[in-house]
């Protein structure tokens, strides 16, 4: 079955840290630039962070510039993101994607094709 799954989300003080993980199963993910995006109640889904495929290009927006860090094992098939410093505004579900096509803008949602389910990341005291 072809899909990605993320994993790590939880509950956290502000100040802490979180590794979320997005796994490929029946792909390699290695051959695909992949994005991390986030959604919180009532807000449009954002982009968060992006790694490229070819040069592995690491890109971030500015929210979390600094404090949060992207990589990939593609030994493991696998994408983790980095979170530390945590802010109650980052609280939010969670999502990795493959990217499909390749436009200008890396945090542009419908440049994304594949999907995983998404992982819950709270901050709060």
């Amino acid at each position: 079955q072809v899909q990605l799954v993320e994993s790590g989300g939880g509950l956290v003080q502000p100040g802490g840290s979180l590794r979320l993980s997005c796994a490929a199963s029946g792909f390699t993910l290695k051959a695909n630039s992949i994005g991390w995006f986030r959604q919180a109640p009532g807000k449009a889904r954002e982009g968060v962070s992006y790694i490229g495929m070819s040069d592995g290009t690491t890109l971030y927006a500015d929210s979390v510039k600094g404090r949060f860090t992207i990589s990939r094992d593609n030994a493991k098939n696998t994408v983790y993101l980095q979170m530390n410093m945590l802010k109650p505004e980052d609280t939010a579900i969670y999502y990795c994607a493959t990217r499909s096509t390749y436009g200008s803008r890396w945090y542009d949602r419908l440049q994304y094709g594949r999907w995983g389910q998404g992982t819950q990341v709270t901050v709060s005291s």
